[in-house]
């Protein structure tokens, strides 16, 4: 296991490698959180720190990309802002030449 590092004003820091290896005990070695951060001396939040950082950000409105069904879900959801899109800027233009046209 990768050693961590120490500041001299008192607080800890670890290197890169020491958090991803915490986080790998978590997430393939299946160690449970609590047991990882006793044997390596991390507290419980900081481990949880480092594993939210460690996983790609997902917001509920964009589903698991390996899901077929996820996928097809983000699909017509990006076709249906496509649409709106497409609708508003037809309607600009519109109103572009209206205005345009009054000027003259």
């Amino acid at each position: 296991m990768p050693a961590k590092e120490q500041l001299t004003m008192g607080r800890k820091r670890y290197t890169e490698a020491f958090k991803a290896e915490a986080c790998k005990l978590v997430t393939v070695e299946k160690y449970s959180k609590s047991e990882v951060c006793r044997k390596l001396g991390v507290s419980y939040q900081t481990l949880q720190d480092w594993l939210n950082q460690s996983r790609p950000a997902i917001t509920p409105d964009q589903p698991l990309p390996e899901s077929p069904d996820g996928l097809k879900a983000r699909i017509r959801e990006l076709e249906k802002q496509l649409r709106r899109a497409e609708t508003e800027r037809e309607i600009l233009k519109k109103a572009t030449a209206y205005f345009a046209k009054e000027n003259l």
